[in-house]
């Protein structure tokens, strides 16, 4: 097993990799909330404000994987899910009208997000690269959260029918090859009760695409990486405070660990073309 991350003896490490052998790579790119110290001066949103924004406990269902990510930082030093020149802005418009950065942010600090963006996305293609070497065909589970509250604790949740407990996000996705693989998926998710109910599963339902992690996966890679972005709606926490479900975490975990125990088994019974030969002629 190997462990890396980014470093410093001043502040938390951007984001950590843990690696280990198989065809599973697990991400929790929102999971993240500390900022760096020098970026302090220029932030305009309250912690509170900020961390409903996130996708706190996410990295929850990360030991599930092979490949593990788990950002450190706040979506809002530099946002994973979103193509560079958006990544760091401070254009409320950017931002669901929030107002994150004050205007004047120095643009030395806009640069060094967007460099920590850039040695993520070359990580990560470094690492994927190994593991589509070594095993032909592999999935990444892109998991995060959603707010289902917003106009308050104690308003009306949005329509169910809209916001599932947890929506999969496979817009990438190409069902002719990988559709077995998310019904099995699906199926699993549900089959683990939540506090005693079945779960709501749905797919492609709140967001027309995934962002841009799963877009750029695809590209790059394409049906060598089936990727799969999990939203879980915050039935696990309270979306206008700090407090958490542990029981329904867990709950959530199971449902999460059997949904990845059938792609295992989905992928060991579809290998990718011609993986069969290369294993034939790897060395012993």
């Amino acid at each position: 097993m190997e462990r890396t991350s980014l470093t410093s003896p001043k502040t938390t490490a951007p984001w950590d990799v843990v690696t280990q052998p198989g065809p599973v790579l697990i991400a929790a790119i929102h999971a993240g909330h500390t900022i760096r110290g020098s970026l302090a001066p220029w932030l305009e949103i309250g912690e509170t404000d900020r961390l409903r924004e996130e996708d706190p406990l996410t990295d929850f269902f990360l030991t599930a994987g092979d490949t593990i990510i788990r950002a450190n930082r706040s979506r809002f030093e530099f946002d994973l899910n979103r193509p560079s020149k958006t990544a760091v802005t401070t254009n409320p418009e950017d931002t669901w009208g929030l107002r994150i950065w004050k205007p004047d942010m120095p643009e030395r600090e806009k640069e060094l997000s967007l460099r920590l963006h850039r040695q993520f996305y070359d990580q990560v293609a470094r690492r994927v690269d190994e593991m589509i070497e070594a095993h032909g065909r592999i999935l990444v589970l892109d998991v995060h959260s959603y707010n289902h509250r917003r106009a308050g604790r104690d308003a009306e949740p949005d329509d169910p029918q809209l916001s599932p407990d947890i929506d999969l996000g496979a817009t990438t996705l190409d069902k002719d090859i990988f559709g077995g693989l998310l019904e099995r998926f699906g199926d699993a998710l549900r089959s683990r009760p939540l506090n005693g109910r079945t779960l709501e599963v749905g797919t492609n339902i709140r967001w027309k695409d995934g962002g841009h992690f799963p877009e750029w996966l695809h590209a790059k890679y394409g049906d060598a990486a089936c990727v799969i972005t999990l939203e879980y709606k915050k039935v696990f926490m309270d979306e206008w405070g700090r407090s958490a479900d542990i029981l329904a975490l867990q709950d959530l975990r199971e449902g999460f660990l059997a949904a990845v125990d059938e792609a295992r088994d989905w992928l060991a019974e579809h290998p990718a073309p011609g993986q069969a030969q290369r294993k034939a002629r790897m060395p012993a």
